[in-house]
């Protein structure tokens, strides 16, 4: 074979263009603004829709792990009763599903606080205030 035809790998196929520059690159806009001697910083637009669905879907994600190590812990539990020569192995898979299922459902019970906080930041920087009466 040639050494132009060779193949190092996976990995290994660099030429000069995907290497990174040693200078940074501009493209001629900075981040700073300066008006008359202040300067401002601008900030990013909050896509507050596509943050509401992504916890929406990591909840989902979670409540279905949930349910999975649920499943998997009461299957472990029948087998323990059903096998009892190796009972105790059964026994700690059960444990240890039992375990990742509440591990899930507090990741679930996390996002879902996250999903309400978004929405109600969206809220704010919308201009709408929630007046409290009481």
């Amino acid at each position: 074979m040639s050494e132009e035809k060779q193949h190092h790998g996976l990995f290994h196929h660099h030429k000069d263009e995907d290497k990174p520059s040693d200078y940074p690159q501009s493209d001629g806009y900075s981040e700073n603004t300066e008006t008359y001697g202040a300067t401002t910083t601008l900030e990013p637009e909050i896509n507050y829709n596509k943050e509401k669905k992504h916890h929406k879907h990591l909840e989902h994600l979670d409540e279905a792990g949930v349910v999975a190590a649920g499943g998997y812990a009461l299957h472990e539990k029948h087998k323990a009763k059903k096998d009892p020569e190796h009972a105790h192995k059964h026994k700690i898979e059960e444990e240890i599903a039992a375990a990742a299922a509440v591990g899930a459902g507090g990741f679930a019970f996390h996002e879902h606080h996250e999903k309400k906080e978004t929405k109600k930041e969206e809220e704010e920087a919308h201009g709408k205030k929630n007046h409290h009466l009481f």
